[in-house]
C-alpha cells in the first residue's frame, strides 16, 4: 500500500511502540471526564452545532483534551454509537499513537496538524470500517495545545469539504477560549483587587495568571505556586502549611468561579521560637530532619549507616557527619577486582589516622571482606561510616556488618521530594558560579521529572546547562537537553505520588518482573500495565 508521507510517518511510530495491525483497542487508561473544563464549556455550544449540521449524516463528533482524552461526543444515531465502543472511543478514554496507532485524535495531538485518515490508512484493523478528519486545538492566548476536535464516519464516506467544514468548528472553538480567558481574568483579577488591601500575603493564581501583593511577592516564591496549587485542588478554607523558605504559615483558600483560579491568603504562623525566614536550600541538600541526625552523628561522633538509592547523595551525607574532621574514603568496588587481605588492611591502617572512615557500597563487599570489616568494628574504637543502597539489598555478612552501627539514616529519593526540588537546584546552581539564574519555567520543568539518578542526575543537567550559559538566566529551553521529558507535565497528586512509589519498590523488589509485581500488589497485569502508562513508570 502507497502511504502518504504523514500517514506512513505515523505507521512507523506506532510500529516502534509495539503495536500490529491485530492489535486490540482496549480502555487502557480511563479516566473521569472534568464536565467543568474551561475546554468544555468553550466546545458545548459549538459541538451542538456541529451535531445538528450533521444530522442527516453517518458522521459523528469527537473532541479530546489536552492528554488526547476524549472528553465529549456528538452523534445522531445509535448504530454511530456502537461503532465507536467497538474502538472504545468513549468519553475518558485516552487515545495515542503508542495504543492506538494511526487515527484523526493520535495522530493530530502527536503531529500537532491537522490530518485525514480514510479507512485502510488506519494502522489498526479494527479501526479501518471509518474515515476521519481531527484537528488540534490550540489556545490563542497561550499557544498551548488545548485538545483536539475531530468528525468521523463509516469508510467510504470520505468528503472533501470536512477539513474546511472542522477547521472553521476549531476556531470557533478557540475565539471562545479567548473569551472565556479573558472573562476568567478579569474573574480573578476582580476577586484579588477586592482583599489585595488586607494586611496578609494575597496571592492569586490564574491558568496562566499570577498575581500578588507587597507582602505575597517577599513570603512566596515562585516554587511555592506548585505547592498551592495541589492545595487548592483538594482543600478549602484554612490550613497550615510550610513553604520553601521554611516559614510556617496559615492559608485561606478560595476558588475564583469554575475555572477562573485560586484566591490565597497567606499569614505566617507566630511560634514561640523565632521563624529564620531563609531559603531551605541554605541548610543544605537534604530534608532537614535528616540533616540534623546528620550532623548530630557528627557531634557525637557515632558510627553511622547511610543508606540510599544511587545518586541520593550517600557521599555528601558523610561528609557533612564528618564536619571539620578529616575523611579518608575507601570503595567496596575496589574489593572485587583486588585483595581481600590488601583491603582491608588499608582500612586498618588508616584507624590510626583519626577522622571518619567511610566504606563506600558495603552491598558490594564479599562476604569475607564482610566479615573482617566487622571484626575491625569490635576491635577498634575508629569513627566509621558506611555507605549503602537501600537497606533491603544488604544480605548476610554485609546486613550483620550494617547492624553494628550505632545510627542508621536513609537518604529518600529525589522523587519523593518534588516540592523541594527548586530549592535543591539553586543549591546546587551556585556550585557553577553566582552569576546564574533558574527561571520558573526552568523549575516547573525540573519539578517534573522522575530524577531515577537523583542528585547526582539533576547535577549533571545542571552542570550541562551551565557549560551552554555562563551568565544569566537558564530557561526551560536550556535545561531540556539533560531532562528524559522535555515538557513539564502535571504534577501527581499526593495519591499518585504514593501509588507511583509502591509501584517502583515493588517492580524493584521483584527485578523488574511485572507478572510477580502485579500478584504481589494483588492486581491484574493489564491494570499494572495501564497504572504504570497513566503515572509514567519506567
Amino acid at each position: 500500500m502507497d502511504l502518504r508521507t504523514e500517514i506512513a510517518q505515523s505507521w512507523r511510530r506506532a510500529e516502534l511502540s509495539g503495536l500490529s495491525p491485530a492489535s486490540s483497542v482496549e480502555r487502557l487508561d480511563f479516566a473521569d471526564v472534568d464536565s467543568r473544563s474551561r475546554l468544555l464549556r468553550a466546545a458545548s455550544p459549538v459541538l451542538d452545532e456541529l451535531a445538528r449540521q450533521l444530522a442527516d449524516t453517518r458522521f459523528c463528533v469527537v473532541l479530546a483534551d489536552d492528554e488526547c482524552r476524549i472528553v465529549a461526543r456528538r452523534f445522531s444515531e445509535r448504530s454511530v454509537e456502537t461503532a465507536l465502543e467497538t474502538i472504545s472511543a468513549v468519553p475518558g478514554c485516552q487515545f495515542l499513537e503508542e495504543r492506538t496507532g494511526t487515527n484523526s485524535l493520535a495522530t493530530p495531538f502527536e503531529t500537532r496538524r491537522g490530518v485525514s485518515v480514510d479507512g485502510d490508512e488506519h494502522f489498526l484493523e479494527a479501526m479501518k470500517q471509518f474515515t476521519c478528519y481531527g484537528h488540534p486545538v490550540v489556545h490563542p492566548a497561550t499557544r498551548r495545545l488545548a485538545g483536539v476536535l475531530d468528525i468521523t464516519g463509516p469508510a467510504g464516506d470520505a468528503n472533501p469539504l470536512l477539513g474546511p467544514f472542522l477547521r472553521r468548528a476549531v476556531a470557533d472553538i478557540e475565539r471562545r477560549l479567548l473569551d472565556g480567558a479573558k472573562l476568567a481574568e478579569q474573574q480573578l483579577l476582580a476577586a484579588f483587587q477586592s482583599v489585595q488591601h488586607r494586611s496578609c500575603a494575597v496571592l492569586a493564581l490564574g491558568q496562566d495568571v499570577v498575581l500578588a501583593n507587597t507582602a505575597a511577592t517577599e513570603l512566596v516564591d515562585t516554587a511555592d505556586h506548585r505547592l498551592l496549587r495541589e492545595l487548592g485542588r483538594t482543600r478549602r478554607g484554612l490550613r497550615r502549611l510550610r513553604l520553601t523558605s521554611g516559614t510556617p504559615v496559615e492559608v485561606r483558600v478560595e476558588a475564583v468561579s469554575a475555572n477562573a483560579g485560586l484566591l490565597f491568603e497567606l499569614a505566617p504562623v507566630r511560634t514561640s521560637s523565632p521563624v529564620v525566614s531563609r531559603p531551605r536550600a541554605s541548610r543544605g541538600l537534604f530534608p532537614e530532619q535528616v540533616d540534623e541526625r546528620l550532623r548530630g552523628a557528627g557531634r557525637a561522633r557515632r558510627r553511622v549507616l547511610i543508606s540510599g538509592e544511587p545518586g541520593a547523595g550517600r557521599t555528601t551525607a558523610a561528609r557533612i557527619v564528618a564536619g571539620d574532621e578529616p575523611v579518608h574514603e575507601f570503595d567496596a568496588s575496589d574489593v572485587v577486582t583486588g585483595s581481600v587481605a590488601a583491603w582491608c588492611a588499608r582500612v586498618e591502617a588508616a584507624c590510626a589516622g583519626g577522622g571518619l572512615l567511610v566504606v563506600d557500597g558495603i552491598q558490594l563487599l564479599p562476604p569475607l571482606a564482610a566479615v573482617r570489616l566487622s571484626r575491625l568494628l569490635d576491635t577498634t574504637t575508629a569513627w566509621f561510616a558506611l555507605l549503602s543502597g537501600p537497606p533491603a539489598e544488604l544480605r548476610g555478612e554485609q546486613a550483620t556488618l550494617a547492624a553494628r552501627m550505632h545510627r542508621r539514616i536513609e537518604l529518600p529519593p529525589l522523587r519523593e521530594r518534588r516540592d523541594e526540588i527548586p530549592a535543591i537546584a539553586r543549591t546546587l546552581l551556585r556550585g557553577f558560579g553566582d552569576s546564574l539564574r533558574l527561571t520558573p519555567g526552568a523549575l516547573e520543568l525540573l519539578g517534573s521529572q522522575r530524577w531515577p539518578g537523583n542528585l547526582r542526575e539533576l547535577a549533571g543537567v545542571l552542570a550541562g546547562a551551565a557549560d551552554r550559559r555562563s551568565a544569566g538566566d537558564l530557561t526551560a529551553e536550556d535545561v531540556a537537553p539533560g531532562c528524559a521529558e522535555t515538557a513539564p507535565g502535571g504534577a501527581l497528586s499526593g495519591w499518585e505520588q504514593a501509588e507511583y512509589d509502591v509501584i517502583v519498590r515493588t517492580l524493584r523488589a521483584c527485578d523488574g518482573n511485572k507478572v510477580r509485581a502485579a500478584k504481589q500488589l494483588g492486581i491484574s497485569r493489564s491494570t499494572l500495565y495501564n497504572r504504570m502508562r497513566a503515572l509514567r513508570v519506567r
